[in-house]
């Protein structure tokens, strides 16, 4: 059974790391099983080992630090407001195909925001989960021996939004972020979506398992 761990307290980029690695070798080990780690990151940009760093912009100007990850992807922000999902999850069950994890990952997000009255979507060529033109989370993810790590953010309160100003979010100019709460119409916390995405993550992965 996948195991679905809301961590209640801002997590560092580094702490939050440093449980997918302990998990990646736990699951390697049959220590442990698959778990999917939920969380608010304290505030920090993010980028993939790129040498094109212009999404950035005004590096050195930028209100909060910068972190070099080794997730795939251009800049994007991480802090209060946003729920952040790291699906550890074993994908040699589950045919070795990264692609398919992604469409399982906006699956899992697009019908959470149903849950709460919001039409999101897919866009043709766009990983990510949007409404129309906005964009509501970003996704990118790594693996280790087929081993999944990284994994989403989507944007919950308008708390979340202003950073992004900053910066060129996942390298695409002009897109408009938001938020949740935006495209709902009402306030919705992050315990509140935690729960809904955890669900929806739970049945979804349950159904993607099989064998070779």
């Amino acid at each position: 059974m996948l195991e679905i761990i809301h961590l209640p307290d801002p997590v560092s980029y580094e702490d939050g790391l440093r449980l997918q690695e302990a998990r990646v070798d736990a699951l390697l080990t049959g220590e442990q099983g698959d778990a999917v780690f939920l969380l608010e990151h304290e505030p920090v940009y993010t980028i993939g080992r790129l040498k094109d760093r212009s999404s950035l912009r005004d590096a050195e100007n930028l209100p909060c630090r910068v972190f070099e990850t080794n997730r795939g992807g251009q800049a994007t922000y991480h802090g209060p407001g946003q729920l952040v999902g790291y699906p550890v999850l074993d994908l040699n069950p589950r045919g070795r195909d990264l692609h398919a994890h992604l469409r399982s990952l906006e699956e899992a997000l697009i019908l959470a925001c149903q849950t709460f009255g919001v039409d999101a979507q897919r866009r043709e060529g766009l990983t990510g989960v949007w409404v129309g033109d906005r964009k509501l989370a970003s996704i990118g993810v790594g693996v280790r021996k087929w081993i999944s790590m990284h994994g989403f953010a989507i944007n919950i309160t308008r708390a979340s939004l202003p950073p992004f100003f900053a910066i060129t979010p996942c390298g695409i100019d002009g897109v408009v972020m938001s938020c949740l709460e935006n495209e709902a119409g009402r306030s919705i916390s992050v315990p509140e979506a935690a729960e809904v995405i955890g669900e929806k993550l739970r049945d979804l992965f349950a159904l993607t398992r099989r064998s070779h």
